[in-house]
């Protein structure tokens, strides 16, 4: 499979979150979210709202750098928020159940480089970058299932 990309030119912390709120009612089962990007980036400010989004209440989505996976019920199926980041092996990678929920479940991994050899081939990635201006982001976006281009096309400009 091809890879597909996409670059978007965010403005401000609330278009980050009107990305991620478009994106969250075409998510299901299954679909895997690769946030990539520095710290500050705006990947858990991206995770936040889009948990919140499927939800549909403003639930308290914390970061989940200390307690690596926070996990979340919807109605459909849960939602994983994993943070890598204190991961120092792909091993521990295993431990956290993570590879089975990128079947069962919606699944928003931040630190994905952390996964070696279990990143999955169907995800969805996303590349957050600091942009010139303040709150502006570069985010760079890639895929090579074809489930996600109906699921992403709203953000198409």
């Amino acid at each position: 499979m091809s890879a597909k990309n996409l670059k978007i030119t965010s403005t401000s912390a609330e278009h980050t979150a009107s990305l991620a709120g478009l994106l969250a009612p075409a998510l299901s089962a299954g679909d895997v979210i690769l946030l990539h990007g520095d710290v500050g980036a705006g990947k858990t400010h991206f995770a936040r709202t889009l948990i919140q989004s499927i939800l549909g209440f403003a639930e308290d989505v914390p970061s989940p750098t200390f307690t690596l996976v926070q996990t979340y019920p919807a109605s459909a199926c849960d939602i994983w928020h994993a943070d890598l980041y204190r991961l120092t092996s792909v091993q521990e990678v295993e431990e956290l159940g993570l590879t089975d929920a990128f079947e069962t479940d919606i699944c928003l991994v931040e630190w994905p480089d952390r996964l070696g050899d279990l990143m999955p081939e169907h995800a969805l990635n996303l590349v957050f970058e600091t942009g010139t201006a303040d709150d502006t982001r570069q985010i760079s976006v890639a895929w090579t299932d074809t489930k996600w281009d109906g699921k992403i096309s709203r953000w198409k400009t």
